[in-house]
């Protein structure tokens, strides 16, 4: 290659690349022309957004502004209504308040005037009889004696025969009815009377049962009479087995327990707890059934089921010796007799008579008489308030405030007072079992109080996580000081806490 084409090349390159350069320099300017148009326009349409936002939240702070002002002008008036209203009401208190100033001050003149009168009065009075005893020549009272005395001797033997016929009139009357009453009564009502006794006695078919009763060291009998609660005698009697007990829904529940295990042959601790549970339940469903058939007797059908149970557990009660639900029947029947004969609401005096010892059902768990318990199971339960009225009132406890009152305490007098009805000592035999329980369950920690042997022994059965050993000692002796103090018995009772720890597990 010449000298002259290698500079021909030399200066085709460095045009190149001097043209090359303009180029870029030229596309570049373009690029940034063109960039700062859009970020002018960006910016330009920036500033109109925020112009509109700008306007608009004027604008929406302007419509809050008024809408605030307006609700303060509603708030505003209304205050002043409340306030002028307020202000009304005042000046009429204060007007009314006048007017009975006003008033008291024209009564307090007309007191006065009265006050001044009455002494006048008082004063012409006294004149008038001094000037009459000065005319008479004797006193006031010797007037009246006179008078008194010339009326009795001229009126009274008249005065006296009148009130000798209205009397013995009067008391034929009573008595003639009286005994049309009691002859109806006799004569449609005839009631026998079931005498409860405290021990329940079950036949067995020989001695050897007496034995599988018992069990190995007296365990059966134990767990026995811990389920039920009651004494069992298996020596005295030959064939049978004497179950005793001052409750009788639990030797009722005994009784069924032990013939029924008796029929099974299979007799151990556990399944004594399980027959006991079952004995349970049926004399439960016995209790339903009795409440209801003494409704159904007396045709009171609107009672409710919870009191019908209740007024079945009468039942298994006794009262000196009389089963209280034969009682309460028997003095239904009498109160509707005599409702009938008086003009009285028969099913009102009826209801009232068939429930007004139902207290007598938990008046061992309830404090209080019997009469005040069965007023508040009424009264809890929606009992209409006459057939409350109506049962209240047979002790004598409130007054007689209806005729079926009257009635319901003249039925139960009469049935109670049959020859043959009650026992007196019955009835002290079961009130001093009931306390000497109640004195026991008193005491923290017990669980279950039964009193046996003719209230001889008292077996307490106290919690294990309450009462440790020492603890079970003390509380003996406690219960048995409290029974020396408050009750009266003869002989001696012992008094017996047991303590047992029982723990279950299943191997599998």
């Amino acid at each position: 290659m010449t000298t002259a084409n290698f500079v021909f090349v030399a200066l085709a390159a460095l045009a190149g690349i001097g043209i090359g350069y303009f180029t870029r320099q030229l596309i570049a300017q373009r690029r940034k022309s063109s960039i700062e148009a859009k970020l002018k326009k960006l910016v330009e349409d920036a500033k109109r957004e925020a112009q509109e936002i700008t306007f608009e939240s004027k604008n929406r702070a302007v419509k809050i502004i008024e809408e605030s002002q307006r609700d303060i002008k509603s708030r505003t008036e209304d205050i002043r209504k409340a306030e002028d209203r307020l202000r009304g009401r005042e000046e009429t208190l204060d007007k009314k308040l006048f007017e009975l100033d006003e008033r008291q001050r024209e009564l307090d003149s007309k007191i006065e005037r009265v006050k001044v009168v009455k002494t006048e009065i008082e004063s012409l009075k006294q004149e008038i009889t001094k000037k009459l005893e000065q005319v008479a020549g004797m006193t006031r009272e010797d007037a009246i004696k006179m008078l008194t005395e010339q009326v009795e001797k001229e009126s009274g033997e008249d005065v006296m025969v009148r009130i000798r016929k209205l009397e013995n009139a009067g008391m034929e009357e009573l008595e003639r009815k009286a005994k049309n009453i009691l002859a109806a009564i006799i004569q449609r009502l005839a009631s026998a009377t079931t005498s409860e006794v405290t021990t329940t006695t079950v036949p067995i078919t020989s001695d050897d049962i007496k034995g599988k009763v018992i069990g190995r060291e007296g365990r059966n009998i134990r767990a026995f009479e811990r389920a039920a609660g009651v004494e069992v005698i298996v020596d005295d009697t030959p064939g049978a087995i004497v179950i005793s007990g001052f409750d009788p829904v639990r030797r009722h529940i005994a009784k069924l327990a032990l013939e029924n295990l008796i029929a099974d042959g299979r007799i151990q601790p556990a399944r004594i707890e399980e027959f006991v549970e079952k004995s349970k339940a049926e004399i439960e469903k016995q209790i339903r059934e009795a409440g209801k058939a003494a409704a159904y007797e007396i045709g009171a059908f609107d009672i409710d089921e919870r009191l019908l149970h209740l007024l079945g557990r009468l039942k298994f009660r006794t009262s000196f010796g009389q089963n209280v639900l034969t009682h309460s029947i028997e003095m239904a029947h009498m109160a509707g007799m005599l409702a009938e004969e008086l003009g009285g609401d028969k099913a009102i005096a009826q209801k009232g008579a068939l429930v007004h010892d139902i207290g007598k059902a938990v008046d061992h768990e309830v404090q209080g008489t019997h009469v005040e318990i069965g007023r508040r199971i009424l009264q809890k339960f929606g009992v209409d308030n006459r057939i409350v009225q109506a049962m209240q009132s047979h002790h004598e406890e409130y007054p007689y405030e209806t005729l079926e009152s009257i009635i319901v305490q003249t039925a139960d007098a009469i049935s109670a007072g049959r020859p043959g009805a009650r026992r007196d000592s019955v009835e002290n035999y079961l009130k001093r079992l009931q306390d000497l329980e109640a004195i026991a369950n008193s005491f923290d920690g017990v669980e279950k109080t039964y009193a046996i042997q003719a209230g001889r022994e008292i077996r307490i059965f106290v919690s294990p996580e309450k009462i440790s050993d020492l603890e079970a000692r003390n509380l003996a002796r406690q219960i048995a000081l409290r029974v020396e103090n408050e009750l009266k018995y003869p002989g001696e009772i012992k008094v017996h806490v047991i303590r047992e720890t029982r723990v279950i597990d299943f191997a599998r």
